[in-house]
């Protein structure tokens, strides 16, 4: 009974930001910003040029600014966590089939319609992460070379991108 209450709670939470969104910024015109030398993971501070692998952001309504993610494991952390209940208007991240991995730049695209690659031997800032493609033909060419294993952006689940060391310590990846 008190988990129905909580999710009314928060349908009725989210319904509400999306009807003062009414007039605002859509989704589809909300074009992702690009990485400059001044831009901070909103997590922990860290220059986000400075580390390699798939960056995100996410804007949320009301707020027309990035909020800045260093790695996608720390992205799906923010997203995934139960007590997350501002609305999402936007969430794109690199296609990391075009970005340098090194030293990645633009090629951003919305974060629901991707493949990631969960497992791979490829580092992002934080150690292992989510590799993100828009293609798929791009993310089993990733898998190939770097392992891992291929996921929609609906099979992702939190335990998976457990920002406590949930995906450094999963011995199935």
């Amino acid at each position: 009974m008190k988990l129905n209450r909580r999710r009314l709670l928060l349908f009725m939470l989210a319904g509400a930001s999306g009807l003062a969104a009414c007039g605002r910024q859509t989704s589809a015109s909300i074009t992702p910003a690009e990485i400059d030398a001044a831009s901070t993971c909103d997590l922990d501070g860290m220059l986000l040029g400075d580390y390699p692998g798939p960056k995100a952001q996410i804007y949320y309504a009301g707020d027309p600014k990035p909020h800045w993610c260093c790695d996608t494991v720390e992205m799906f952390s923010t997203l995934l966590k139960p007590e997350q209940v501002k609305a999402i208007q936007a969430v794109f991240v690199q296609d990391m089939g075009r970005a340098d991995w090194e030293q990645p730049r633009g090629h951003w695209f919305d974060a629901k319609t991707g493949f990631y690659v969960l497992g791979s031997k490829r580092h992002g800032s934080m150690g292992p992460t989510v590799a993100s493609f828009r293609q798929e033909a791009d993310a089993r060419t990733f898998i190939v070379e770097h392992g891992g294993r291929l996921l929609r952006y609906a099979e992702v689940k939190p335990e998976m991108v457990d920002l406590s060391g949930g995906v450094l310590h999963d011995g199935r990846m």
